[in-house]
């Protein structure tokens, strides 16, 4: 590519995400939406979590294991190692659908206090009665640094294939902020298009906070909750315990 396309492709680029795009350090889980910041070269972040939605009565779940490892510097390899659980009628256990993915980040202005980065995944058909094809997911985040505010933000498109799916746009945003050198709050908004034939688009609410413990541990949290029409609303919520080494 010669340098006035590249220039060019990185004005869209920015165009694109700044407004919707802080801190990176204080970005990414607990929250939906994610930040375009990569683990550092030759580290591991790692996320022993658990998360669910609740819906009346009954409660659908996810608990496992991120991984994430700085294999080059600004490229991150991901792999989410995830059992699914329900609660209440007909509940159970089962292994989920596995998550691996690579994030990119083509984009870093420390002056500017901007990162952009692409995150594609795909999700492998492991799970038990799922849709038994391999699904794929094409975001791209961006953030920007104000201070103590972390801004960030973004989305893309999920190929999601099977019987009765369809495929659909999802994008997110969140602000947070540190307060002193171990906490940081924040909140967001998510929203994602119907991912069934007859479905209907999601929105979620959320508020959340990493709190720095001794050493490479973190604690991470959030909740909120989530409006689906007449498919009823729900609440979710997600716990961490998250090492960094």
């Amino acid at each position: 590519m010669d340098r006035v396309s590249w220039r060019s492709l990185r004005r869209a680029a920015l165009a694109v995400a700044l407004p919707i795009c802080a801190a990176p350090a204080w970005a990414g889980p607990p929250y939906d939406t994610d930040d375009p910041d990569p683990t550092d070269f030759r580290h591991w972040e790692i996320y022993n979590f658990v998360g669910g939605v609740r819906t009346g009565g009954a409660l659908e779940g996810t608990a496992g294991f991120d991984l994430n490892y700085g294999a080059v510097p600004g490229v991150q390899l991901t792999a989410t190692l995830p059992l699914d659980f329900t609660r209440g009628p007909g509940a159970r256990t089962a292994v989920g659908d596995v998550e691996l993915g690579v994030k990119y980040r083509f984009l870093h202005s420390d002056r500017a206090g901007v990162s952009i980065a692409a995150f594609p995944r795909v999700i492998l058909p492991t799970a038990r009665g799922g849709s038994g094809k391999a699904g794929l997911l094409l975001p791209l985040w961006g953030s920007k640094e104000l201070g103590r505010w972390t801004l960030f933000g973004g989305g893309g498109y999920a190929i999601n294939p099977g019987a009765g799916n369809r495929n659909y746009w999802q994008s997110g945003v969140a602000i947070s902020r540190a307060v002193g050198s171990r906490l940081s709050l924040g909140v967001e908004a998510t929203h994602r298009g119907p991912d069934a034939i007859g479905g209907r688009p999601t929105t979620t609410l959320g508020l959340g906070a990493i709190y720095r413990l001794k050493g490479p541990f973190s604690l991470l949290a959030s909740a909120g909750p989530s409006f689906a029409g007449r498919d009823g609303d729900k609440y979710h919520a997600y716990v961490a315990l998250g090492l960094n080494f």
